[in-house]
């Protein structure tokens, strides 16, 4: 074989193995098994430093939390649900335990969640728990007590992130004398346990997306990019009305100056019939196992008529779905795709 013809054969396989690389990086797309989790409502996922991923959310009977582990997103369907608190009998935390969140503060977890009372399960205020142990499956929880707020007429959903060296919390309340709301607060956190005395409203439900049934703004999820601090609300009552808006500050902004944060007038993900996607709702936000993909855990029914009052059908699945970015750097939470067609929309880009 002369020179000329075995450089020719080993361009065309450099040019043949180069094809089968790039192809297999376009299929190697992220697939969820979804649903993550049957009847488990505002799901809340904290990735660990060690990669770990710990699942946290809402069980229908309102009565206790649990904490799922596992290696991958995909695996938190099968990892055994670890029971770490149970309501009391009597008393405050005794009835419709809400919405708790995980998280990693100075080296300990805390879970924040929202409870009734054992006596008015309509009491709801936010509560929180902490454990020194490195894996929060295991070791012991302690009752850390009440996270009080000023106005703490009906609160709860309580989600707390860092920004700029300073821990805040965002809340739900009463934001209005005139009329039964529910709108989002922030305040800076002075400990893990307590906040700051300046606490401002952000956001009311003003549209008429967000005052179908109820007048609600609630279930705050924060994320960092782009150069700005965005947040997530879902609003209306928690039927196939449910829906989730967003708004935005700048991330040299004062958060907590009203007039920082920008509002869309629309919801950016909602019901999709034809997708059997109804009431999509409080989600929270984590990154994948490639360490890069941001990906958003949220609930969904996937039938759209429901008997009675929507907060007991239990039937809220968790799911999970890629979250991509457009050109100008906002969100892309894909309203017309199916969860796992996000991955395969962006790997046929490549």
């Amino acid at each position: 074989m002369n020179a000329m013809k075995f450089l020719r054969l080993t361009l065309a396989m450099i040019l043949i193995l180069s094809g089968c690389t790039n192809n297999a990086q376009k299929s190697k797309t992220i697939q969820f098994n979804n649903p993550l989790a049957l009847q488990r409502a505002d799901p809340h996922v904290w990735k660990a430093a060690d990669g770990t991923y710990y699942f946290i959310a809402t069980v229908p009977e309102y009565d206790r939390i649990e904490i799922r582990k596992s290696e991958t997103i995909n695996g938190i369907k099968e990892a055994e649900p670890v029971v770490v608190w149970r309501k009391h009998n009597e008393g405050p935390m005794g009835n419709h335990i809400w919405a708790p969140e995980l998280h990693r503060i100075d080296g300990k977890w805390y879970i924040y969640f929202a409870a009734g009372s054992a006596e008015d399960k309509w009491a709801i205020r936010k509560y929180i728990l902490s454990n020194p142990s490195e894996d929060p499956t295991k070791g012991e929880w302690t009752e850390e007590g009440e996270m009080v707020s000023k106005r703490n007429q009906f609160t709860l959903d309580a989600t707390t992130f860092e920004h700029n060296g300073q821990r805040y919390m965002i809340w739900v309340d009463r934001a209005s004398d005139k009329e039964v709301n529910t709108g989002l607060y922030i305040a800076k956190m002075t400990s893990p346990t307590t906040l700051d005395d300046k606490q401002v409203v952000i956001s009311v439900p003003e549209y008429a997306w967000e005052r179908i049934g109820h007048n609600v703004n609630e279930a705050p999820a924060v994320i960092i990019r782009n150069g700005k601090v965005f947040v997530t609300f879902s609003a209306s009552a928690t039927d196939a009305n449910y829906a989730i808006g967003l708004l935005w500050a700048d991330e040299n902004a004062d958060l907590l100056d009203p007039a920082s944060w920008t509002k869309l007038p629309e919801p950016v993900f909602y019901t999709n019939e034809e997708l059997k996607r109804f009431g999509p709702g409080h989600n929270s936000f984590t990154v994948a196992e490639d360490g890069k993909t941001d990906i958003m855990i949220y609930h969904a029914r996937d039938y759209k008529e429901i008997d009675g009052e929507p907060l007991y059908d239990p039937n809220r699945h968790t799911r999970a779905r890629v979250l991509k970015w457009t050109e100008d750097g906002m969100p892309d939470f894909g309203q017309d795709l199916g969860d796992n067609e996000m991955a395969e929309k962006e790997a046929k880009k490549q």
